[in-house]
């Protein structure tokens, strides 16, 4: 058996030494240079298209129906028929509910009675008119050949114009009997409610039976049918007085609705108030009602929704542009390099909204900026790596 020497073991024990010392100096330059590997990061392409100015509304705007009617009937009165349901989709001129009106429809049929008594009268007093006429015309001859004397003929006339004046007479009872039929109509119009325009039933309030008060002047009571055309619909949102100059009417918008989510409408700018409303401290408004373009059925919109609205009030075309998200505050974007390193660039912007920016200078078309700005280490002069090369959204 043959035993180590010394001389090998001190050797191996020098190996050992440089092997921790190795490890360690690995394990140094580690700490000391953590980010020696290319950051991955997402690059946008600088490219041409479309950039629209635009504003939004402060708060959340309202879904509102260009028509909408609340109604009572013109008359008060008990509810007798109520022709409609909520829901129930009615044409104009469609009666919705009729109120107790027996007492008036016996006054019209009286009335209607007046006028055929009246009728009758006037066919037999102007029938003798007639004949008295006819009368005076004969003792006229006659007192012309000297068969009757004067005061006969003088008897004929006065006859001949009392019975034409009774003629007169008996046919304006005939106007007023027509008249006092037509009252009687009006006064059963009124305890009739009709739709003035087509729309649907979003509410009813009374009952079969129940008591239907019209509103006196000054006071509100709760109508009887609340009626929406929801045919035509607007949004009316309040915009800040600072951007009330650059809105006209009929600038494109899109409208986005909450109920409704991943989806916009197109709309245009129907009304702009006159005034600025200040219900708020420091919060300014103008309110503005944007129409929604030709809704179809499918799309299920409501009143009362709420509602958001952008309202363009500029567009270029075919102008560079990058993605809002890769704009750092004064301007600067982090363009990738060609060795990968990243440089910091200002730039010169035009146009601008949420998603989209126009650079008028400080890049070309095809450079590449970075849009993952959050990323730990995204920063100039730092090595990074394309993790995807994203196309910019149209």
């Amino acid at each position: 058996m043959t035993l180590p020497t010394s001389g090998s073991q001190s050797s191996r024990r020098k190996k050992t030494i440089i092997a921790v010392m190795a490890v360690a100096a690995v394990a140094a330059v580690a700490l000391l240079f953590p980010h020696t590997k290319p950051i991955p990061v997402v690059l946008q392409t600088v490219e041409r298209g479309i950039v629209e100015a635009s504003v939004s509304n402060t708060r959340a705007g309202t879904v509102n129906a260009c028509r909408r009617a609340k109604m009572s009937p013109s008359a008060g009165g008990q509810i007798a028929k109520l022709l409609v349901k909520k829901g129930q989709r009615v044409k104009q001129g469609q009666i919705l509910l009729e109120l107790w009106d027996n007492d008036l429809h016996a006054q019209e049929s009286l009335a209607q009675e007046q006028l055929k008594v009246a009728l009758s009268r006037v066919q037999e007093v102007c029938t003798l008119a007639d004949a008295a006429q006819r009368d005076a015309v004969r003792s006229q001859e006659l007192r012309a050949k000297g068969f009757i004397s004067v005061q006969q003929l003088d008897r004929a006339m006065t006859e001949a114009s009392a019975k034409r004046s009774a003629c007169t007479s008996a046919n304006g009872d005939v106007e007023q009997s027509r008249s006092r039929v037509r009252v009687a109509k009006a006064t059963l119009e009124r305890m009739v409610l009709r739709a003035p325009f087509d729309g649907i039933v979003a509410d009813i309030s009374g009952e079969l039976g129940e008591y239907a008060t019209p509103s006196p002047p000054g006071i509100l009571t709760i109508p009887a049918i609340d009626l929406i055309d929801d045919s035509c619909m607007y949004v009316s949102a309040p915009i800040d007085e600072v951007d009330a100059s650059k809105l006209k009417v009929g600038q494109v918008s899109r409208i986005t609705l909450d109920a409704i989510k991943g989806r916009s409408f197109n709309g245009k700018v129907r009304r702009i108030a006159p005034y600025v409303l200040d219900l708020e401290k420091q919060a300014r408004t103008v309110e503005v009602e944007v129409e929604f373009d030709k809704p179809a059925a499918s799309d299920s919109l409501l009143v009362g929704y709420s509602a958001d609205v952008e309202i363009i009030y500029e567009t270029r075309q075919n102008v560079l542009r990058i993605p809002t998200s890769t704009l750092l505050e004064g301007d600067r974007v982090l363009r990738y390099g060609d060795k990968g390193v990243l440089e910091e660039r200002v730039i010169t912007t035009g146009l601008s909204n949420w998603e989209k920016v126009e650079v008028l200078a400080g890049l070309a078309e095809g450079d590449r900026v970075v849009s993952s700005l959050d990323r730990d280490g995204v920063e100039a002069g730092a090595s990074v790596q394309p993790e995807t090369a994203q196309p910019a959204a149209k």
